[in-house]
């Protein structure tokens, strides 16, 4: 599969997705929002994270960009809001790649199931590289 492109933003998400799908004349962005995602019990989501966008995706001339805000009282630096996704639908691949990848760099989430993901994690290789690993099917 191939390498995706991923585009953090600090709150107007939305208002970017729905820009590039018109520059690059898309079809209208899915977005889904942090309110729309399951609930931990334990953690109240704040009322203004509610509405930011959790993922979105868009198709531009045969690449997949994914977006998404950053959760409120993250760490966001523009410029510096680019990470790379491997997708792949082999949980092999998944585990060796990260395996690999956080050799001398940070992991930020091990890999672990997630309700989008039976295999997703994200780290910052030891060149500053941001990952996002996800098995998808």
């Amino acid at each position: 599969m191939a390498i995706d492109v991923y585009l953090t933003f600090n709150g107007n998400c939305r208002q970017a997705a729905e820009f590039y799908a018109e520059v690059f004349n898309t079809e209208k962005p899915k977005i889904m929002t942090f309110g729309e995602a399951p609930q931990n019990p334990e953690y109240q989501l704040p009322e203004n994270a509610k509405d930011l966008v959790l993922h979105t995706r868009l198709n531009i001339n045969g690449s997949n960009v994914m977006f998404s805000d950053t959760f409120p009282g993250s760490h966001f630096v523009q410029g510096n809001n680019v990470s790379l996704a491997f997708v792949s639908n082999d949980m092999e691949e998944i585990k060796s790649t990260f395996d690999k990848l956080k050799v001398g760099g940070k992991v930020a989430m091990d890999l672990q199931e997630t309700f989008w993901s039976k295999s997703y994690g994200s780290l910052q290789d030891k060149f500053g590289i941001e990952w996002q690993l996800s098995h998808e099917e």
